[in-house]
């Protein structure tokens, strides 16, 4: 990494830490989560403290009762978006890899939300595939494997009402999405799905670009008409 782009890094962390200290409250559940997902070895790409509570916000702005989430990892976008729902909400979560959802639980348990979390264990692929609620879901939040982004936004098109919204995290990845001669399975991913919605006359949507202490990136905002 050059010394230009280390500054500016450091520039972005400390804006965020900046006004997390005025907008976000010091939260032991969340400070747990974290601290007991990197203590288990799980990789630290969980969505920033600001995204974090942007996630809950727009949960609550939306009125939301039924939220579909897709990459569980170790909760911790979990709990954000679970403490949006009212009594009687549902959140229901797809992870991969079991050791992930072991270390989810314990951190939706110790946050006082795991009776509102439903973690499916699996291919996201096949359990969303599976899946028939009684009810549609009012969000989605797509974090998982990129590769796959088109197929979770299908699905997720399905389960999701008329009116409800699809957030997709990780569209914009430091420009790569935008670079031709970036051939990465991960841009790939995303492009597949930018292609699709460029046809796609059921949604309307947006990506927003961000900076911070998850560096360069950005996420898409999807409305299903």
């Amino acid at each position: 990494m050059s010394t230009n782009a280390r500054i500016v890094n450091e520039e972005w962390l400390r804006s965020d830490q900046y006004h997390n200290s005025f907008l976000v409250r010091p939260d032991d559940a969340l400070e747990s989560a974290l601290k007991n997902s990197d203590a288990n070895g799980l990789p630290a790409i969980a969505v920033s403290t600001a995204q974090g509570k942007y996630l809950h916000l727009l949960a609550r702005s939306l009125g939301v009762r039924r939220v579909l989430e897709v990459g569980t990892l170790g909760g911790y976008s979990t709990i954000w978006l679970a403490r949006a729902l009212p009594d009687g909400g549902k959140l229901v979560t797809c992870e991969l890899e079991q050791k992930h959802a072991d270390v989810a639980r314990a951190n939706l348990e110790r946050a006082g939300v795991s009776d509102k979390v439903q973690i499916i264990v699996g291919p996201a692929a096949d359990s969303l595939a599976k899946l028939q609620p009684d009810q549609p879901f009012d969000l989605a939040f797509i974090d998982a494997d990129k590769p796959s982004n088109l197929t979770y936004f299908l699905q997720a098109k399905r389960l999701v009402k008329k009116g409800g919204v699809v957030v997709v995290d990780n569209v914009v990845r430091r420009g790569r999405v935008a670079d031709p001669d970036e051939k990465d399975s991960e841009s790939e991913g995303v492009r597949a799905l930018l292609r699709h919605l460029k046809t796609d006359d059921d949604v309307e949507a947006t990506t927003i670009a961000t900076v911070g202490e998850k560096g360069f990136d950005g996420f898409l905002y999807a409305l299903l008409k």
